[in-house]
């Protein structure tokens, strides 16, 4: 099989993140992809208003899952479920699902339908520009409170400001009705709560809670390296 992972929002440099997970599943043999999200001005294009949005996001992971006719997993993480919801849909070689702090849209909603009122403090949004990110100085302690320092340092280098339509804008499909789905709770996430998670969780097939932050695959990547393997 090969994995493919898709990143949160306000991120860049989709390998990066991966990359302590994705290591050790190279050790097994397994490949793996993350495709760069051009709503986060990964594709030579700003991300703002103007830019980029979902549907963009929805196309680079979809055209990644169609180049290969290898089995695969789709990892989605935070943001990455939204787009794994339509992204993933109709396409015959995807055969799990693994949504990690994730979100599990029905067709016609969109990532503000979830979550709490009102923009997260540890958000900054720039209604002019139409953009939005996350503060430097709360990615760790909200964010990466479980991973070495040197993690949190480089993770730092990698954030990105992230168009702010792609918050409203719904999706048109939701591939984990058709395809098995785990949803992996992170117990210590301090950016999505679990008790939000749970509530996202109820639509998966099954559930794995993991004693980490929002940032499983850097902070405890054996454990999530294990379980996509038993699928």
């Amino acid at each position: 099989m090969r994995v493919v992972f898709v990143h949160g929002a306000c991120v860049r440099d989709g390998a990066w993140w991966w990359h302590r997970t994705a290591e050790l599943l190279e050790q097994r043999g397994v490949p793996s992809v993350a495709p760069a999200l051009p709503s986060c001005g990964e594709a030579g294009l700003p991300a703002g208003a103007a830019g980029p949005g979902l549907s963009e996001d929805i196309a680079a992971v979809r055209q990644v899952l169609l180049d290969s006719d290898e089995p695969t997993v789709v990892v989605a993480h935070s943001y990455g479920g939204i787009i794994t919801a339509e992204a993933a849909a109709g396409v015959g070689t995807v055969r799990h699902l693994v949504m990690v702090s994730s979100y599990l849209p029905e067709v016609g909603q969109s990532l503000s339908d979830f979550g709490d009122a009102g923009p997260a403090p540890f958000l900054d949004v720039d209604p002019d520009a139409g953009t939005f990110g996350v503060r430097p100085e709360f990615l760790a302690d909200t964010f990466l409170q479980d991973c070495e320092t040197e993690v949190q340092v480089q993770a730092a280098r990698h954030l990105a400001r992230q168009s702010v339509q792609v918050t409203g804008q719904p999706v048109r499909a939701a591939a984990w009705q058709q395809v098995p789905s785990t949803y992996l709770l992170c117990a210590q996430d301090r950016g999505t709560p679990p008790r939000l998670q749970r509530e996202f969780a109820r639509r998966a097939g099954s559930v794995v809670e993991l004693d980490a932050g929002h940032h499983p695959f850097l902070s405890r990547p054996a454990a999530v390296r294990d379980l996509l393997l038993s699928l």
